[in-house]
C-alpha cells in the first residue's frame, strides 16, 4: 500500500540466509555426532590394543592412526560454528532491518491518516470502532477512548453512519455521498459519507472504511449555483410578465378613472363606489408587484459612492426605533469602536438590504424579543449581522427563502429578500443565514474595495 525505501537485505536473501543458518545448525549437530562416534572407537581400539599379543600390534595401531584425524573434524566443527555465527547475524540483522521497515511503514501510515482533511473509521463485522484518525475524532465530536466501542455511540446527529455501515455488511457494495446536516458551534455543519468494505490481501472481508468531509462550504456554493438558475429564468419571465401587464394595467386604470368620473354626474349607490375601490386597489397591487419584477429583472448595474455602513446601520436603528419600540423589542447595535473606511456601493440598495433585514427580524418577533445589528471588519470584507429570537426557519423552507415570491407571511410579495440576495450579488458580496430554535441570522459580507 505505502511505498518505503528499500531494505538492505530482500526476501530472498533473508530466506537464503535463514536456510543457510539452518543447514550450518544440522551440520554442526552431526559433526558433534561424529566426533562422538570417533571417540568411542578411539577407546575401544585403546582396550584391544592392550589386551592384543605383540604380533598384533602393528595392525592394531594402524587401525588406531587411521582413526586420528579428530583434529581434522575438530577444524571443520570450527568452521561450523564461524558459518552458523555469520548465518545468524545476518538472518539478525535482516530481522531487525524488517523491523524497521515495518515500524516505517506504520509511521507513514499514521502520518498519512493523522494528515487527511477528512475523518476516517475503520469497523470491524460487529461494527466495533477498530481505529479512527483525528480528523474523524473532530468532525464526530469523539472525546477519549473509542476503540472498542459500537458505532452507535458516536450519537445520534451521525445516525447515517451506521445506517450506510449497516448497508454495507449488509449488501457488501460500497455507499458515496451521503450528506446530512449537524449543529457544531451554533451553526450548521454539512458533513459527506460513504463507506465501502475493508478487505486484506487476501479479499477477506475485515468490516468497513468510513470517510467523513465537511462540505459546507461546498454545499453554499450548489445551493447559490442552483438560486442562479432559478434567477436566470425567473428574470426572464419578470422581464416578459412587466412588458405585457404594464400597458393593459395602465388602460385598465385609466377607464376606471373615466369610469368613476362619469358616475359622479350621476348618482351613485355605496355599492358602486365599493366595487370602484376595490378595482382601484388591485390594480395598485398589481403595479407594486410589477415594479418588483422591474426591479428584480433590472440588469442595469448599481451605482456606487462612498458609503459610511456604520451611519448607514444608525439611521436605520433611528427609523425602526418607534416599531421596535412598539412590539416591546430591544434593540443591540455593535459597532466598531474605529472609523472603518467607506465602501464604495449604492447607498440607496445597500440601505434597502439593511431594512428588508431588520423588518424580517422584527415580523420574526410577534411577541417581543431581542434584534442584534453588528457591523466588524474581517479582511478586506465587511461583515453585517442581523440577528432576532424568533422560532426561525423551518428547515424545508430554508433553500427557498431567497426565491422570488416565496413567504410564509398572510401580507406582503415575498419579494423582499429576493431582491436583498441580487442586490448584495451585485455588490460582489454572499448573504446567507443561520437558523434554529433559539433563532435566525443573517449574515452579508461585502468586499471592502472593488
Amino acid at each position: 500500500m505505502f511505498h518505503v525505501y528499500e531494505t538492505r537485505v530482500s526476501r530472498g536473501f533473508q530466506l537464503a540466509i535463514g536456510g543457510l543458518a539452518l543447514l550450518s545448525l544440522t551440520a554442526l549437530v552431526v559433526t558433534f555426532w561424529i566426533l562422538s562416534d570417533f571417540q568411542r572407537e578411539q577407546e575401544i581400539v585403546a582396550k584391544i590394543i592392550r589386551d592384543l599379543p605383540d604380533s598384533d600390534l602393528a595392525v592394531a595401531r594402524e587401525l588406531a592412526g587411521e582413526l586420528r584425524f579428530q583434529s581434522q573434524l575438530s577444524i571443520l566443527l570450527v568452521l561450523n560454528i564461524i558459518a552458523t555465527g555469520i548465518a545468524v547475524v545476518l538472518l539478525v540483522r535482516a530481522y531487525l532491518n524488517s523491523e524497521r521497515s515495518l515500524r516505517e511503514v506504520k509511521v507513514l501510515a499514521s502520518d498519512v491518516l493523522a494528515s487527511m482533511d477528512q475523518g476516517v473509521v475503520t469497523t470491524d463485522r460487529k461494527e466495533m470502532i477498530t481505529s479512527i484518525n483525528p480528523r474523524g475524532r473532530e468532525l464526530l465530536g469523539l472525546e477519549g477512548t473509542v476503540l472498542g466501542r459500537p458505532l452507535s455511540d458516536v450519537g445520534t446527529e451521525h445516525t447515517l453512519l451506521c445506517v450506510i455501515c449497516s448497508h454495507v455488511n449488509a449488501h457488501h457494495s460500497s455507499v458515496r455521498d451521503c450528506d446530512y446536516t449537524i449543529s457544531s458551534q451554533g451553526h450548521e455543519q454539512t458533513l459527506r459519507a460513504g463507506c465501502s468494505l475493508l478487505r486484506n490481501e487476501r479479499q477477506e472481508e475485515l468490516g468497513t472504511v468510513i470517510h467523513v468531509r465537511d462540505v459546507t462550504e461546498r454545499a453554499l456554493m450548489e445551493q447559490r449555483l442552483r438560486r442562479m438558475e432559478r434567477y436566470a429564468g425567473l428574470g426572464s419571465l419578470a422581464t416578459g410578465l412587466q412588458h405585457e401587464i404594464k400597458n393593459p394595467l395602465s388602460a385598465l386604470s385609466l377607464h376606471v378613472q373615466l369610469l368613476d368620473e362619469a358616475l359622479i354626474e350621476h348618482s351613485s349607490t355605496n355599492e358602486i363606489d365599493e366595487m370602484l375601490e376595490v378595482i382601484r386597489t388591485e390594480i395598485n397591487r398589481l403595479v407594486s408587484v410589477l415594479e418588483g419584477f422591474r426591479d428584480y429583472a433590472s440588469m442595469s448595474e448599481p451605482g456606487r459612492s462612498a458609503v459610511d455602513l456604520s451611519a448607514l446601520i444608525k439611521k436605520l436603528v433611528r427609523f425602526i426605533g418607534p416599531q421596535a419600540e412598539q412590539q416591546q423589542i430591544k434593540i443591540e447595535l455593535h459597532l466598531p469602536e474605529e472609523k472603518l473606511p467607506d465602501m464604495q456601493a449604492d447607498s440607496v440598495h445597500i440601505d434597502q438590504v439593511l431594512l428588508n433585514l431588520a423588518l424580517n427580524a422584527l415580523q420574526a418577533m410577534p411577541d417581543t424579543g431581542t434584534m442584534s445589528i453588528s457591523l466588524s471588519r474581517e479582511g478586506d470584507w465587511y461583515r453585517i449581522d442581523v440577528s432576532d429570537t424568533g422560532k426561525g426557519i423551518p428547515i424545508e423552507f430554508r433553500d427557498l427563502i431567497f426565491d422570488p415570491y416565496f413567504t410564509t407571511r398572510n401580507e406582503g410579495t415575498g419579494m423582499g429578500l429576493a431582491l436583498c440576495e441580487k442586490i448584495v450579488r451585485q455588490h460582489n458580496g454572499t448573504i446567507e443565514l443561520t437558523t434554529g430554535s433559539s433563532g435566525t441570522t443573517f449574515t452579508v459580507l461585502l468586499p471592502l474595495s472593488e
